[in-house]
């Protein structure tokens, strides 16, 4: 095993977590600019308002994005799993 299979798998893991990832913190991102906006407008400045919309939006992006996660891993899996026996 070479320095650069390391370098190739770790860069290849922090894509793929940076994939997985990306679906929950955009739709808490786009929650949470939203609600700040609304806030601004009619100026409620209370902090914990902001909680329950995002746990919401987050939750609801991890319903609809699940499948697709779960490709996205199984398939990283298998090619480390497959790389095992030329390493």
């Amino acid at each position: 095993m070479t320095p650069q299979m390391v370098i190739d798998i770790g860069r290849h893991t922090l894509y793929i977590t940076l994939l997985i990832a990306s679906p929950m913190l955009i739709f808490g991102l786009l929650v949470g600019v939203v609600i700040g906006i609304i806030q601004a407008v009619t100026q409620i400045n209370e902090m914990t308002l902001v909680f329950i919309p995002k746990i919401l939006a987050v939750s609801i992006a991890v319903i609809i994005f699940m499948p697709w996660m779960l490709r996205l891993i199984i398939s990283f899996a298998t090619k480390i799993f497959q790389q095992i026996g030329t390493m």
